[in-house]
């Protein structure tokens, strides 16, 4: 789908986002409409104190460092998110690169990030400051390069002689000096020069540090933009998909790129209002939904199977809301029939698909479709190329499945300070996503599952997303996973995890003898459905909590682990596994 729309190449993100750059797709802000609002406080925050802020701190860090080339390291902070754009706007505006990074890392996490971005300053919250300290002291980054977001005009620490400089104190200097002059970009220069250093997804392995430019963010937020005909006059205002003034829930952590360039560069271009909230509690989101009339939410499956199953949302009015898209992970159809019923009044539901590496997204579904395609990715955005590749390397037709390759002005440009993972993955112009997938005539894309997630079951192949979505279908059942497991006859064999619903989670923790019986119930609640192949041969195992990252995506790394540490005595044996009255694997494993 070939753009008709220019994207400039000279332009950083602020200058972008902050001066009224005049594109076609971008509409007014109607006069009076915050761009934030903090969900705790209801504290508003407009364009003119957002392009105050970043002016200001970026006179201040001029000052106080005089950097040339550097990159900033700022955690996602649970009780100053308003200050979070500006720290990244004000970076831009003197060429720095902003490495985004979660406060719920540990030492060494943070240590490993750190050391792939060499920051030149670090900005902290203090509720993550002793762990930061550590880890930027292995990294010989002194105090005089730390800046505390919350704290006082100075934060003495170790020693009287050094201190960190506060988030406020460095804006009332700014407001005092004169302007930071943001050299501008020569054309052609925002493809090359680095934006964000974004954590990857890190569901297979150690998360890496992609490097998006600025004309990645630029691009991307054209091409949605132009997807969903903002700015166009192509329909009545009240069922545009979105408006000026509209407003969307900010509950996206900021460090991730699915809330750091959709929720807030792109919700901010078409001239919306986030609510921006430090954490999510379920219950606390819907009585915001209420209390702002949001009309858009952007969530993950997660939140989505919450949406669906949790009992508080019969007590709320969902009314408001008129836009809804589920990414980060597929959506199964029975969950998507569940949003339609928990949301009354949405006009527009559907998925979205991308990836770090795409800045995020690479599909969604298309403005022909006010409820996208049961289980697809939706469509792709102007600007996109796609091809997928089978496992022989000859391309696909229209239905078959294999890998598939993107190219497009969202494109990252590779993985910072790691050549061989980069050469891996972008090969020849393309980038190699490791999704299987497959297209339908109308162009509808299909993720069938990650091919390192891919469970291989006598050669026959296994997409753990399809029984998980299942899975979700047993009234049992509040969340899932699937892995496969080794297995000398089969090669491999599906197990699953399961979250319990509180009801039933009683009566195990009542009586064991109900876990066997629950254990048989889910197992036969999938073989009764699917092919025998798609059993859960490999056991199913009871937890607290399924781990996931930021996005939503299962973090089946860490299942593997558990499994390998804790299960003992698991089943696997190919002579009983396709018999749904065996006793399947009465372990309970507590991640």
């Amino acid at each position: 789908m070939p753009s008709d729309r220019d994207v400039p190449s000279n332009l950083s993100v602020p200058s972008f986002l902050l001066d009224n750059f005049c594109h076609a797709t971008r509409p007014e802000r109607i006069a009076g409409t915050p761009c934030l609002i903090d969900d705790a406080t209801g504290e508003k925050v407009f364009m003119e104190e957002l392009r105050a802020r970043t002016q200001y701190l970026a006179s201040a860090i001029t000052v106080n460092w005089n950097f040339s080339m550097f990159v900033v390291s700022i955690p996602d902070f649970s009780t100053t998110l308003s200050d979070f754009p500006p720290c990244v706007w004000a970076t831009h505006r003197l060429g720095g690169i902003v490495a985004t990074l979660s406060p719920s890392l540990s030492v060494g996490e943070l240590e490993h990030h750190l050391k792939i971005s060499r920051p030149s300053l670090l900005f902290v919250h203090s509720e993550c400051f002793t762990i930061a300290l550590q880890a930027a002291s292995k990294l010989l980054l002194p105090l005089s390069k730390i800046v505390v977001l919350d704290g006082p005009t100075s934060v003495f620490m170790a020693s009287p002689l050094q201190l960190c400089q506060s988030f406020d104190s460095l804006i009332g200097q700014g407001s005092l000096l004169p302007p930071a002059i943001e050299k501008p970009f020569k054309e052609g220069e925002a493809k090359t020069r680095i934006a964000f250093l974004a954590p990857s997804s890190g569901t297979t392995g150690v998360q890496k540090a992609v490097a998006i430019s600025h004309f990645n963010v630029i691009s991307i937020v054209i091409q949605a933009a132009t997807f969903n005909r903002i700015g166009e006059d192509y329909t009545r205002w009240e069922d545009r998909r979105f408006r000026p003034g509209d407003i969307c829930c900010g509950f996206l952590p900021l460090y991730h790129i699915y809330g750091l360039v959709y929720n807030l560069h792109f919700m901010l271009y078409a001239g919306m209002t986030l609510v921006l909230a430090p954490k999510f509690h379920f219950e606390s989101f819907l009585k915001s939904i209420e209390r702002y009339r949001m009309t858009h939410l952007t969530i993950v499956p997660p939140q989505a199977v919450l949406l669906c199953k949790h009992p508080a949302v019969q007590n709320c009015s969902l009314s408001s809301v008129r836009y809804c898209i589920v990414a980060a992970a597929p959506l199964s159809a029975s969950l998507t029939r569940g949003l339609l019923k928990a949301l009354p009044n949405v006009m527009h539901l559907g998925q979205g698909y991308g990836m770090t590496e795409t800045c995020g997204t690479v599909s969604m579904f298309p403005l022909s479709q006010n409820v996208g395609t049961l289980g697809s990715g939706g469509q792709l955005l102007p600007g996109t190329v796609a091809k997928v590749v089978k496992e022989d390397g000859t391309l696909a037709q229209v239905g078959d499945v294999g890998e598939l390759y993107v190219q497009g002005g969202q494109v990252a440009l590779g993985y910072y300070g790691d050549e061989k993972a980069t050469r891996e993955t972008f090969v020849d112009g393309w980038l190699r996503t490791g999704d299987q997938v497959f297209f339908k005539e109308n162009g509808d894309i299909y993720i069938v599952e990650r091919i390192k997630e891919l469970i291989k079951v006598k050669g026959l192949q296994v997409a753990p997303a399809e029984l998980e979505g299942h899975l979700l279908m047993h009234r049992s059942i509040a969340d899932a996973a699937v892995i496969g497991v080794p297995d000398e006859y089969a090669g491999e064999l599906p197990m699953a995890f399961v979250v319990l619903q509180p009801a039933a989670a009683a009566l195990v923790e009542h009586d064991p003898k109900n876990a066997i019986k629950l254990q048989s119930s889910i197992y036969k609640h999938v073989a009764s459905a699917k092919s025998k192949h798609k059993w859960l041969s490999g056991g199913i195992l009871f937890t607290d909590v399924i781990p996931r990252n930021a996005s939503g995506k299962i973090l089946r790394r860490i299942l593997r682990d558990t499994k390998t540490r804790n299960i003992v005595g698991s089943q696997s044996s190919s002579s009983t596994s396709q018999d749904p009255s065996v006793d399947i694997s009465p372990v309970s494993a507590k991640l």
